[in-house]
């Protein structure tokens, strides 16, 4: 399958048909109607979502 930026082309449970906006952390993002928020994150390249508090180390969606 063809990959469009980090989303497959074709597949899975959303409607490409219409595509939703979003800000997370301040910026502007798109995903699709029937995108978890962790799916849409994900395709648009968003791998850290927050940091521990003790070690300040990367957290992302598991």
């Amino acid at each position: 399958m063809n990959r469009i930026g980090n989303r497959l082309a074709a597949g899975g449970r959303i409607d490409r048909a219409q595509p939703l906006g979003f800000v997370f952390d301040g910026r502007s993002l798109a995903g699709y109607q029937g995108d978890t928020l962790a799916s849409a994150l994900l395709a648009n390249g968003i791998m850290l979502t927050g940091r521990s508090f003790k070690y300040h180390r990367p957290r992302g969606i598991f």
